[in-house]
C-alpha cells in the first residue's frame, strides 16, 4: 500500500468522482480542498444524484481483480519458467508481482492527485493531448489482443474437446477452430459482453476463480501420469528468454487497464479499501500463477507449449474435463476486457454523450468482438500473442506510464529517496519493452513454431523403437 498519509492525500481532502468536469481550470495535480463553499455545494449535490453505477462490495470487488489478472495468461506461465529457467522464473513472478501491487496503488493515487476517474484523463490531465493519444491506443490495443487470444485459445481448447467427445477427425466441420470460434462468439462471448457495468461481472468472476483452482488441482493429480525423458538444460536455473517471460506475465498481471473501472465499482472507496483489494488479488494471482506455472512445467519440461494444456494427451479425460472449464472461463473474462475496449473508445469519441444509448452501446459491443474474432482465425499460436501484447502494451501500461504520471504530479526533483520504486518501476518497463522487441523480431524472423494439433511424442502408442516413455493415455 502506498503511503497516503506521506503524500498530504486522504480521501477527506480529496474528492475524487467526475472530477475534472466540476473542477474545469484547476492545476493538474492541484488539491480539492473541502474548505470552499463551492466545493461542499458540488459534494451534497452528488450525495443527492442517484447513484448511477452499480457498486460491488470489497470481496466481489477482489474477484473482479483477480479475474482480470489470471485470465488467458496463466496458461503461459509453464512456457514462461521454461524461457526464463524454473529459478529465475520464480525470481521474475515474484518481481512482476510486487510491481503490479504497487503500480495498481500508484494509479489510483495518480488519479486523486489529478482529479481524474480515468487512465486516459489521468495521462491526458499529465502529458497533454499527445499522451492521452499515445495511452488511448495502448489502452485499447492490450484488451482487443486479449480478445483475441481467449478466442485462440478457446480454439484450440474446443477443437480437442470435439474430437475427444465426438470421435471425430481433423477433417470434420465440427473440429474447424474457424467455425467453433464462430460459434462460442456468437452465443456466448458477445451476449456476456453486452453487460453495461462492470460489477455485473463479480459472480462470474467469483465462478471464474474456482474454476482455476480445479484445474490447478486436476494438473497437480495428472502430473504424475506423464513419464517424459528430461535433457540436462530442462532444469537450468536461468534461460536466455527472460523478456519474452517478463512479457508473459506481463501480460498476465495486467489489470491497469480497468483498474479505475474496478476501482469505481467499489462501495465505500477509498484509497485504503483498494488497497486491500490489491493486496489480497495480487496475492492470489500470484499464488495461483505459480502453482500453475511449477506444476504444467515440471510435467512437461522442454516439451511446454504456450498453451499448457495443449500438451496434454487427446484421451485424458480429466484434463478434457478442465479444457472445458478454462474454455469457460475465458468466456467468463472475455467481457471484461471486452468492457475495457470499449470503454476506450466511447471516452475517446463518444465522451460528450455518456452514458451511450442502447443502441450505440450494441454496435459498438458488435464492431469490437466481430474484428477480434476475424482476427483470431488467422493464428493458431497463444505464445506469440501473450508475447506481443505483454511487450507492447502490457509492459508501458503496467510499468512505464504510471510512474512518470507520479513524478511529473509531484512537480518535485526525481532524484530523491521517495521516487527509488518509481524509478525501478520505470526501468523494468523500459527493459522489458527494448529486449523484448527485439527477441520477438528476431523469433518472428526466424518463423513462429507452434504445434497445435499435433500428437505429441509422449502420446504416441509405444513401440520397440520408442525413445520416450509414454504416458498412461496413449
Amino acid at each position: 500500500m502506498l503511503p497516503q498519509q506521506s503524500l498530504g492525500l486522504s480521501d477527506d481532502n480529496y474528492l475524487y468522482d467526475d472530477a475534472q468536469s466540476a473542477y474545469s481550470g484547476t492545476e493538474p495535480g492541484s488539491p480539492v480542498s473541502l474548505n470552499s463553499v463551492d466545493n461542499l455545494q458540488y459534494i451534497e449535490s452528488k450525495i443527492d444524484r442517484k447513484d448511477e453505477i452499480k457498486k460491488a462490495n470489497l470481496f466481489m470487488t477482489t474477484f473482479n481483480v483477480v479475474n482480470s489478472i489470471i485470465g488467458s495468461g496463466i496458461i503461459g506461465m509453464p512456457y514462461a519458467l521454461r524461457g526464463a529457467g524454473i529459478g529465475m522464473g520464480l525470481i521474475l513472478l515474484v518481481t512482476v508481482s510486487i510491481v503490479t501491487d504497487y503500480s495498481l496503488n500508484l494509479l489510483i493515487l495518480g488519479g486523486f492527485m489529478s482529479n481524474t476517474n480515468n487512465y486516459q484523463d489521468l495521462v491526458r490531465n499529465v502529458y497533454g493531448r499527445v499522451g492521452f493519444l499515445i495511452l488511448t491506443v495502448m489502452q485499447g490495443t492490450y484488451p482487443f489482443i486479449a480478445m483475441i487470444s481467449y478466442n485462440v485459445i478457446i480454439g484450440d481448447t474446443v477443437t480437442r474437446l470435439a474430437k475427444r467427445i465426438g470421435d471425430l477427425s481433423d477433417d470434420s466441420i465440427f473440429t474447424d477452430r474457424k467455425l467453433i470460434v464462430f460459434i462460442c462468439t456468437l452465443f456466448f462471448t458477445f451476449p456476456l459482453s453486452l453487460y453495461r457495468q462492470i460489477a455485473s461481472l463479480t459472480k462470474i468472476s467469483v465462478a471464474s476463480t474456482t474454476i482455476i483452482i480445479l484445474i490447478i488441482g486436476t494438473m497437480a493429480i495428472r502430473g504424475p501420469s506423464y513419464i517424459i525423458i528430461y535433457s540436462r538444460n530442462d532444469w537450468n536455473f536461468i534461460n536466455y528468454r527472460i523478456p519474452q517471460a517478463i512479457a508473459i506475465m506481463a501480460f498476465a498481471f495486467m489489470c491497469q487497464h480497468n483498474s479505475f473501472l474496478c476501482y469505481q465499482s467499489l462501495k465505500k472507496k477509498s484509497t485504503d479499501r483498494w488497497g486491500v483489494v490489491v493486496h489480497i488479488a495480487v496475492s492470489f494471482s500470484f499464488m495461483a500463477s505459480g502453482l500453475f506455472g511449477i506444476i504444467g512445467y515440471s510435467t512437461f519440461t522442454g516439451y511446454t507449449q504456450g498453451d499448457v494444456l495443449e500438451n496434454y494427451c487427446f484421451k485424458d479425460d480429466l484434463i478434457n474435463v478442465s479444457r472445458l472449464l478454462f474454455a469457460i472461463t475465458i468466456i467468463f473474462t472475455y467481457p471484461v476486457e471486452c468492457f475495457v475496449a470499449r470503454e476506450v473508445i466511447e471516452n475517446s469519441f463518444f465522451y460528450k454523450s455518456k452514458p451511450v444509448s442502447k443502441m450505440l452501446h450494441f454496435f459498438l459491443t458488435l464492431i469490437i468482438v466481430t474484428a477480434a474474432m476475424c482476427i483470431s482465425m488467422t493464428t493458431n499460436c497463444v505464445s506469440i500473442v501473450l508475447e506481443i501484447n505483454g511487450i507492447l502494451t502490457a509492459a508501458p501500461l503496467a510499468f512505464i506510464i504510471p510512474p512518470i504520471c507520479i513524478l511529473r504530479l509531484q512537480n518535485e526533483p526525481i532524484l530523491q529517496l521517495k521516487n527509488i520504486p518509481s524509478l525501478a518501476t520505470l526501468g523494468l518497463g523500459v527493459i522489458v519493452m527494448v529486449s523484448g522487441v527485439i527477441v520477438v523480431v528476431m523469433d518472428l524472423v526466424g518463423g513462429v513454431n507452434c504445434t497445435h494439433g499435433e500428437l505429441l511424442p509422449y502420446c504416441r502408442p509405444i513401440t520397440s523403437n520408442s525413445s520416450i516413455s509414454n504416458s498412461k493415455f496413449s
